[in-house]
């Protein structure tokens, strides 16, 4: 596998916010979000085996692990280092950006997929297909950068059946006051969160 790096923090998104996890950061993407923060995942990397993906996992002492990107449906070992994982007794949450099939990956995983808004500039490259596989255990996120992305987040759910958690996370991670008060006088039962990595250390990388 082409791995970008590995490192333990804390997992800043979605409804597992907060826990100590282990990031295996993978190379490549097939997007190109104008707002993207991990730009520096598209290309740098090392080889690695599976084997030695687990074993630098392991060194961080915590059976938590987020597999993540860049995209990492992009790799076609994934499936198998997520099973591999699983072995050890990993906990394990598979970060997608919607445009790749997410078919076939282990129901154990928590799959956290996003769809993306206008604002990213690709959000005429989500798989439509992708929603049937999400599970109640999964997450469904929406970065919502201005009132255009969140009528087209608010006008999504409302025409789709969604059995997993919706997320709304605003760009940037921190400026949720606008988004809340939207999300409340709308009445839309979704989970307003921020990127708590980012409020804790910035763009820092590797934390």
């Amino acid at each position: 596998m082409l791995v970008n790096e590995i490192f333990l923090s804390i997992q800043g998104e979605g409804k597992e916010i907060g826990l100590p996890t282990v990031f295996i950061r993978l190379t490549g993407c097939n997007l190109r979000c104008k707002w993207c923060d991990t730009g520096y995942a598209f290309d740098e990397g090392e080889e690695m085996s599976i084997e030695d993906v687990v074993k630098n996992t392991d060194m961080h002492g915590i059976k938590r692990a987020c597999i993540t990107g860049g995209e990492p449906l992009l790799q076609k070992e994934v499936r198998a280092l997520t099973d591999a994982l699983l072995s050890k007794g990993y906990d394990i949450v598979l970060e997608t950006n919607g445009s790749l099939p997410i078919n076939g990956i282990d129901e154990r995983v928590l799959i956290s997929m996003d769809w993306k808004t206008p604002s990213s500039g690709e959000e005429n490259k989500m798989l439509e297909s992708n929603m049937r596989y999400l599970a109640e255990k999964d997450q469904l996120k929406f970065v919502i950068a201005d009132e255009k992305d969140y009528e087209y987040a608010k006008e999504f759910l409302k025409s789709h059946r969604i059995l997993c958690e919706p997320v709304f996370q605003p760009l940037g991670g921190t400026n949720l006051k606008w988004l809340a008060e939207r999300v409340i006088n709308d009445r839309i039962d979704v989970r307003v969160l921020p990127q708590l990595h980012k409020i804790i250390w910035g763009d820092e990388r590797g934390v």
